[in-house]
C-alpha cells in the first residue's frame, strides 16, 4: 500500500469513526506529523477524501464537512432508486442461497457485541445484500451512499431500540428475498429506508445543542 493509501485510509476510518469530528479543522502539517508522510501523497490524499464529501478546503487548510440533515433526506432518495433495484435483482436468482450469509452476519450482533461492531455489521448488511443482486454499479452506488451515511449511523447506534428495530427489518427483507418475492421485498426496503431516514433526522434534529457541546457541527441544509 502507498503512503498515499495508507493517509487516506487512516483519515477516513477517523472521520467516519469520529475520532475528527465533523466541523474540526485539519492542517497538512498536522497530518504530515500524525502519519509519517510527507506533503505530496498527503495532499493528495486529502484530494481523494474531498472528493467523497468527507472534508472540504477552508482557505489555505482544510474542514471534516459537517453533517447535513438535509443531505441526509437526499441521500435516502437515492438509497432507495439503487438498493430497490438491487433487491428486485436478487430477488429474482434462481440461487438465493448467499442471503444466508448476510443472516448469519447479522445474528452474531448479540449484547455482548461492541457497538463498533453493530455499526459495521449495519452497513455490510446493505453493501453485502447490493452484492448480491450481481450488478457492479449498483454495489457501487450502495457502497457510497453508506459511506456518506457512516458519520451519522455512528450515532445512530447509541440508540438500543432503534437498533432492535433495524435488526428486525433486516431479517424480514432477507426472509421475503429467500422466498424470491421481489414486490415484497422491495416495499419492506423501501419502507426500512424510510423510517431510517425520519428517525435518523430527528434524532440528529433533537440533539443537535448536545452534538455541537461535543464541538460537532450539524447543518439543516
Amino acid at each position: 500500500m502507498s503512503q498515499m493509501q495508507t493517509v487516506e485510509r487512516q483519515l477516513r476510518e477517523m472521520i467516519l469513526g469520529l475520532e475528527i469530528g465533523p466541523g474540526e479543522r485539519l492542517t497538512e502539517r498536522w497530518i504530515e506529523s500524525r502519519f509519517g508522510a510527507s506533503r505530496t501523497p498527503v495532499r493528495a490524499a486529502l484530494l481523494r477524501l474531498e472528493t467523497e464529501g468527507l472534508i472540504g478546503r477552508d482557505g489555505r487548510g482544510w474542514t471534516v464537512a459537517p453533517i447535513n440533515l438535509a443531505e441526509l433526506g437526499q441521500i435516502a432518495v437515492y438509497r432507495e432508486a439503487v438498493e430497490v433495484a438491487a433487491v428486485r435483482l436478487t430477488a429474482a436468482l434462481d440461487d438465493r442461497s448467499g442471503i444466508d450469509v448476510i443472516a448469519a452476519m447479522l445474528d452474531s450482533c448479540d449484547a455482548e457485541t461492541p457497538r463498533e461492531e453493530w455499526h459495521r455489521v449495519g452497513l455490510d448488511f446493505h453493501i453485502e445484500l447490493a452484492r448480491l443482486s450481481g450488478n457492479e454499479f449498483l454495489l457501487r452506488a450502495v457502497r457510497d451512499a453508506m459511506t456518506r451515511l457512516s458519520r451519522a449511523r455512528w450515532l445512530e447506534v447509541r440508540d438500543e431500540k432503534a437498533l432492535g428495530r433495524a435488526w428486525a427489518e433486516h431479517h424480514a427483507i432477507l426472509a421475503a428475498v429467500r422466498s424470491g418475492d421481489a414486490e415484497q421485498a422491495a416495499r419492506l426496503l423501501s419502507s426500512h429506508i424510510a423510517g431510517s431516514r425520519d428517525r435518523l433526522v430527528a434524532s440528529l434534529h433533537d440533539d443537535r445543542r448536545g452534538l455541537r457541546a461535543r464541538g460537532f457541527a450539524v447543518v439543516a441544509a
